[in-house]
């Protein structure tokens, strides 16, 4: 009993000594103090509100002050208060539930505030015995907004490079830089947001508030365009939104072009337009032209002093925006060897060409003291390359085969009044690093030449070398649709080609219901078993860019092995191979990187379930495009990172394109159990638009 007295005792002393020493809570601090969502702030940074803001503050109470078990319970108590415009002073306070310490405690304010007049404010903490100081005590500070309830005024549009179609109706143009002022009648007014049709849109700001602003635009394509902006004041109110509608034509043409497809024996390369370019007696014109492309003929340069060609004249002025192109087919690349330059009195104003490195050739553009490089030349391979200097943005890019090769990089071009050259580029001491290859097309652009176009002009139209759409066979051999060679059926594959159409079980429910050939009148049907067909030699060339596409349908729901669709052989291994490979439920594109058993593949693959003899079927394509080194597959038109990857060197092969098997160590395998149409090949890569159209009875334009 007495014991109990004691402890009973004991304890209500403790008690009583954490009462008497019950600590106030700390200071609210100005960081954790928000007016809406906008930091603490006063005098000449006093924050503006659209709206009655949600005060805030986060409340602590000291460690120290409780049990590892308790929690800290504080309220908060704010304050505001004001001058109304008559002089008479205004004051309300608020004070939050109990909420534990760490925490946010809010204030939301009353909906009548006067608009356009301070109101300053400050907090502290309540734990129910104590309260800790004003947040403006001491080295602390008062908060201060101001309610504003008016919207900024409607801005006005301006542009002396695109103006609206009142004043000229259709605008040069596509690449041309326009900008546009913005301005607000407002005062408050600290940035615009703007959208321009297609893109791009975004915030400028305003500095000082109430200043007009610049945007700069650049049109990607012709067409009628808008912009529309809204004015965003200091409070975050927008205005209501302002339109302006211009034209833009298409990009203008070349300020020089040399075509460079002259005849046989000429010792100038005319212009259009421009000068005619004068050609030392190390050019030969009436060379090759890259297949797939408009280009007529070319000039060779032999790489000695003699090999060259200029017109004696600057033709682009390197301080403004310009861009130059080429194509190009290197007869070395052990050498530094330039494309196309221009003179000034102590070297070249800019270079494009081939730069030797020790880890390799690469691509380069060079001007103002920058180079941008990058890609990997191949003797004897063609190339398109694009140099550009954008003076308002100060950078200078780098397209190879259409494509940017690397990010663009800052450049200060000096003035380069001298003589354009194509074939070589200026020293100290003379001209130097002259071109060994083919030169095609030479164009110099006033402008800035935009990604799409940069694509057209790299672009090289595929050719169809076979389309097969399986809808018959004569003795035992499909034809090609333009009368090309055939495929020959073996193993006991056969042309599927369905009902008639007759049977209706709607109609006749006794009627056995056929269904129809997966594209047209007829599929190729393979049982799994030996069965296969295939053409009479190679189709594609596995060492250049090249597009193969099937339909395919697999029977099986669950194939118990590897099946192959197509497939092309070299002497050990196939070149390419498009299998399906039941343990990942994918589609795989392989392709071994030598032709060599064993050696290492590079496998792309699309995750899709097996068809179990329902539906359609699937559009397989294979793309290999050597401008890019890029392999991808494709399935039902589309294709994602998993189906694409890098490959360096393509390899030539000999072996006949199979569809229905392909290699499996010294022979044959991997048959296919399922149903094949419309096998269509080309020499070339399609791009991502017209694989979308393969897989039908007619071929894409690929216009």
């Amino acid at each position: 009993m007495v014991g109990a007295l004691a402890g009973a005792l004991l304890a209500s002393l403790v008690g009583t000594a954490h009462a008497v020493d019950n600590l106030p809570p700390k200071q609210p601090l100005v960081e954790d103090l928000q007016s809406g969502s906008r930091p603490c702030a006063t005098g000449d940074d006093t924050v503006y509100v659209p709206t009655s803001p949600r005060l805030s503050a986060v409340l602590y109470d000291p460690e120290e002050d409780n049990q590892p078990s308790e929690s800290s319970p504080l309220s908060g108590e704010f304050e505001a208060w004001w001058t109304d415009a008559d002089g008479t002073a205004q004051r309300r306070s608020y004070t939050t539930i109990t909420l534990s310490s760490g925490m946010r405690q809010y204030w939301t304010m009353p909906g009548d505030l006067p608009a356009n007049t301070p109101i300053s404010w400050h907090v502290r903490a309540n734990d129910g015995l104590a309260t800790s100081p004003w947040s403006d005590e001491g080295d602390g500070s008062v908060c201060s907004f101001i309610y504003d309830d008016t919207n900024p005024e409607k801005p006005t549009i301006s542009s002396t490079e695109y103006p609206t179609p009142d004043e000229v109706f259709w605008v040069d143009g596509v690449g041309v830089y326009g900008h546009f002022t913005v301005d607000s009648p407002s005062d408050d007014v600290v940035s615009y947001t703007y959208s321009f049709l297609g893109g791009p849109n975004g915030t400028v700001t305003a500095e000082p508030h109430g200043a007009a602003v610049t945007i700069p635009y650049l049109p990607l394509t012709a067409g009628p365009k808008y912009l529309t902006v809204r004015a965003i004041d200091r409070s975050g109110r927008g205005s209501t939104q302002a339109r302006y509608d211009f034209n833009v034509q298409s990009g203008r043409a070349p300020a020089a072009r040399w075509k460079l497809d002259d005849p046989v024996g000429s010792r100038s390369a005319a212009a259009e337009p421009g000068t005619p370019a004068r050609a030392g007696s190390g050019a030969t014109f009436g060379g090759p032209a890259p297949t797939g492309t408009a280009i007529a003929g070319t000039v060779a340069l032999d790489g000695s002093g003699h090999g060259f060609l200029t017109p004696d004249a600057p033709v682009a002025d390197l301080r403004e925006t310009f861009a130059v192109s080429a194509w190009v087919r290197p007869a070395e690349t052990g050498r530094t060897m330039t494309v196309a330059s221009q003179d000034t009195d102590k070297g070249p104003g800019f270079t494009l060409g081939l730069h030797a490195k020790d880890s390799g050739p690469v691509w380069s553009f060079a001007i103002g003291g920058a180079r941008v490089s990058g890609g990997a030349p191949e003797t004897g391979e063609w190339a398109h390359l694009l140099g550009q200097y954008d003076a308002e943005t100060g950078k200078a890019h780098l397209y190879v085969n259409g494509h940017e090769v690397t990010d663009a990089v800052a450049a200060t071009p000096a003035e380069a009044a001298g003589a354009f050259q194509i074939g070589r580029t200026r020293g100290t001491t003379g001209y130097r690093d002259r071109w060994h290859g083919d030169v095609g097309d030479v164009r110099v652009h006033d402008r800035v030449v935009v990604p799409g176009e940069v694509s057209e002009l790299a672009w090289r139209k595929p050719t169809l070398l076979g389309h097969w759409s399986l809808s018959n066979a004569t003795d035992g051999a499909s034809p090609e649709q333009s009368g090309g060679s055939p495929l020959h059926l073996a193993g006991g594959a056969s042309i599927y080609h369905g009902s008639d159409n007759s049977c209706i079980p709607e109609i006749d429910p006794d009627c056995t219901y056929v269904p129809p050939p997966l594209v047209g009148d007829g599929h190729l049907s393979l049982d799994g078993d030996g069965d296969y067909a295939t053409a009479v030699g190679p189709v594609v060339d596995t060492g250049d860019s090249f597009t193969v596409g099937a339909v395919v349908r697999l029977a099986d729901t669950a194939p118990a092995h590897p099946m192959t669709v197509l497939s092309q052989a070299g002497q050990h291994t196939d070149a390419f191979k498009v299998r399906y490979d039941p343990p990942t439920y994918s589609w795989q594109l392989v392709m071994p990187e030598r032709d060599e058993a064993g050696a290492p593949e590079k496998v792309v693959s699309h995750i899709t379930g097996a068809d179990g003899g329902e539906g359609q079927g699937h559009r397989l394509t294979v793309v290999y495009d050597d401008a890019t080194d890029t392999i991808k597959l494709y399935l039902d038109g589309y294709t994602n990172a998993t189906a694409t990857a890098d490959l360096p060197d393509g390899w030539h092969s000999s072996g006949a394109l199979q569809i229905g098997r392909g290699t499996v160590g010294d022979g044959w395998g991997e048959y296919l159990h399922g149903d094949v149409d419309e096998v269509q090949a080309y020499a070339g890569a399609l791009r991502d638009d017209d694989v979308l159209s393969l897989g039908w009875e007619t071929n894409p334009c690929l216009c």
